[in-house]
């Protein structure tokens, strides 16, 4: 039973995988650069544009708001004009960037914000321009809060990806609903969930180092 089921488990972690490396890294594209200006944009800040914030924070806060299968069925038509279709994993990778981008914005804000205003002003006192106060000093001081809140994504995009399976969208939500559930096999909803375990315990436990290693403080 178990060299039947392996195959099928194998690729269907692999789906999800792809799923999720592939969203987070466009919306980390994305939601990056978002992220540093809701930071900075303020007034008196480093890139001062009010109108900035106002336009953009109430379309990441409405983003943020919807729920996720919501989200999904909802931009279908976007999902079709992006890649063609709607069902498949390379599809789900639309909604899950879409869901992504203005989660890792915020998070970015929130640890640029936490970043000493008086390194800042140090920064500026011996010359820097606003760009590179924030490559050279922002960035790197708040790294390891940023490496925390993009392991929290991925956590978030794996269970996201499951939800997406319910859809036609493969991976490991795919596999547990259409043989396990559909399909009454107690085993297979066991080994998904168990693969699920072992890939958000992989990824957390992969986040927390990377985040220890950036940490100057550890140093």
């Amino acid at each position: 039973m178990f060299s039947t089921l392996a195959p099928i488990l194998l690729q269907a972690t692999w789906e999800t995988l792809y799923m999720v490396a592939a969203a987070l890294a466009l919306g980390t594209s994305m939601g990056l650069p978002l992220g540093v200006l809701l930071a900075t944009s303020g007034r008196g800040e480093l890139f001062e544009a009010v109108w900035f914030q106002r336009l953009f924070g109430p379309i990441v806060n409405a983003t943020r708001s919807v729920p996720f299968i919501i989200l999904a069925v909802a931009i279908i038509p976007f999902t079709r004009m992006i890649v063609g279709t709607s069902i498949g994993t390379s599809a789900a990778i639309v909604p899950l960037t879409v869901a992504a981008t203005p989660f890792i914005a915020r998070i970015i804000e929130g640890a640029i914000r936490e970043v000493d205003s008086g390194l800042i002003e140090a920064a500026q006192a011996m010359g820097a321009r606003p760009v590179q106060v924030v490559t050279k000093v922002l960035l790197p001081e708040a790294l390891p809060g940023i490496i925390h809140g993009l392991t929290l994504t991925a956590v978030t995009l794996i269970g996201y990806s499951a939800m997406v399976g319910a859809v036609g969208a493969g991976g490991l939500g795919d596999l547990g609903i259409r043989y396990g559930y559909q399909r009454f096999r107690p085993d297979v909803m066991a080994a998904v969930v168990i693969t699920l375990i072992v890939v958000v315990q992989a990824v957390q436990s992969a986040g927390d180092w990377m985040a220890r290693k950036a940490d100057k403080r550890n140093i």
